[in-house]
């Protein structure tokens, strides 16, 4: 009972949690964010998402949902499992991001989505294959932007736009600011000043809609 009565409260702190940090999110800075996608689209940009561990699999994800949606040319260097291992295993955990966008000709016209944390920190040597990622991209001229918990670090610093997920409890940070930036990139992607394509159950319903409108009508 005593173990069940201790789950009962977490569970609840949690999800008082998740109602306290939507409501502290920085909306304009979701916003800038918006622009930022529009404008790299506009001038035929492409956007490179970055992470590590969680953020990786966020920016696969994205890498998908910006494509097929938003419309829009992104990749990311997780997504090679090959390349990726072998330029860790030849050059190192710091440069691997790097050398894989100099091999993907970064430019001013691109843009760097960053997912992570604690967005990196080569004084606490954390994340440091982003923030070689950011210090390539700012040589480059490239649009940074990102979505970061903590206090944003060196993501925080240099990006263009940079959503930071509020911290609560220090206990549930990593699970809370990866949760948020699935909902935020989800949020950007169906967001109406992005979004090119319908997605699918929404498709259905509007067609499930137009077929009982239709049938109401005669």
């Amino acid at each position: 009972m005593q173990g069940s009565e201790y789950t009962s409260e977490y569970t609840s702190r949690y999800l008082d949690e998740v109602r306290q940090i939507a409501s502290l999110v920085n909306e304009a800075a979701i916003e800038r964010v918006v622009e930022l996608l529009r404008e790299t689209r506009a001038r035929g940009g492409r956007v490179f998402f970055v992470g590590v561990g969680g953020g990786a699999a966020h920016a696969s994800h994205a890498v998908n949902d910006f494509r097929k949606i938003a419309g829009m040319e992104c990749y990311s260097p997780a997504d090679n499992v090959s390349e990726l291992t072998a330029r860790i295993n030849d050059d190192g955990w710091d440069s691997c991001y790097a050398n894989w966008l100099i091999g993907s000709r970064l430019s001013r016209e691109d843009l760097v989505f960053v997912f992570s944390v604690g967005g990196g920190s080569v004084k606490h040597n954390v994340s440091t294959n982003l923030v070689e990622s950011l210090m390539l991209a700012r040589r480059a001229g490239a649009t940074i932007a990102g979505i970061v918990g903590r206090d944003g670090g060196y993501t925080a610093e240099v990006a263009d736009a940079c959503v930071v997920i509020p911290t609560i409890s220090d206990d549930t940070v990593t699970a809370h600011v990866e949760s948020f930036q699935a909902v935020i990139w989800h949020l950007l992607v169906s967001h109406p000043r992005l979004k090119r394509n319908e997605m699918k159950w929404e498709q259905m319903s509007q067609r499930g809609a137009e077929r009982s409108f239709s049938i109401a009508m005669g």
